[in-house]
């Protein structure tokens, strides 16, 4: 079980593509807006300031409204699909996934739970980072996954 804790965010400018995506294709939307969003920063003479992550508005159902992209140190232009946006800032409930991404249901029925026990009430958005690249590391079982839920 991963450790969880409340970490204190600042709000961060983004880079990122929104839509709204079937669950289904997710793979193939980060995959697109990762490197729309990386072209956007580079065109803007900017290089992200960490890895990718996506902001979900609610728990995935057959489909999902997200962002998708990389943080960056200042904010950006709109161009194309990619446009502004912002990581939120404040008290986050705070826990890492090792494993595969399809594993992530567990990590975060488990900080759920977590939440409940705090009385801490989750907020609709939640941020997953993705600290691994799989092509760089390809065995899921050593992904790593930043999860970020604000909470009250």
């Amino acid at each position: 079980m991963p450790d969880f804790e409340i970490v204190e965010r600042t709000e961060q400018p983004t880079a990122v593509v929104h839509e709204i995506v079937p669950t289904g294709e997710l793979p193939q939307f980060f995959s697109r807006a990762f490197g729309q969003a990386f072209s956007a920063l580079q065109a803007q003479g900017l290089t992200p300031a960490g890895p990718p992550f996506a902001l979900y508005f609610g728990l995935p159902g057959d489909e999902v409204e997200v962002e998708a992209g990389f943080p960056a140190t200042e904010e950006v232009a709109d161009q194309g699909p990619v446009h502004a946006g912002l990581l939120p800032g404040g008290r986050c409930a705070h826990a890492v996934h090792v494993g595969p991404y399809d594993s992530m249901s567990r990590t975060y029925a488990e900080l759920q739970q977590w939440m409940r026990e705090q009385h801490l009430h989750p907020h609709e958005e939640m941020v997953e980072v993705y600290l691994s690249d799989p092509k760089e590391q390809p065995d899921p079982a050593y992904w790593r996954t930043e999860i970020l839920w604000p909470v009250d």
